[in-house]
């Protein structure tokens, strides 16, 4: 348990952070979910606009520090090449 006002403060801030983050987390795995859609529907039209869609969501995760940058390098580059593989 935090006991000093600063440990306490601390804490306030990682609940709000926390939250924030989770949020975020969330709506980037939505994206990505729609791409997958789109990929196993088999429409290829559909999965590049969600791709384009999903890119600068999960670039946003990056600067904000919710994913790693390679992280986020190695999901878009997995995608795209299975939404090439479609054509």
């Amino acid at each position: 348990m935090a006991n000093s006002p600063q440990a306490k403060k601390r804490a306030r801030q990682n609940e709000a952070r926390f939250a924030v983050n989770k949020a975020r987390r969330s709506r980037i795995r939505t994206f990505l979910r729609t791409v997958e859609e789109a990929i196993e529907s088999g429409d290829q039209d559909n999965a590049a606009t969600a791709l384009r869609a999903a890119q600068p969501e999960l670039m946003r995760g990056v600067t904000k520090g919710v994913y790693h940058k390679k992280t986020a390098a190695r999901k878009m580059s997995r995608l795209s090449s299975r939404v090439k593989a479609l054509a």
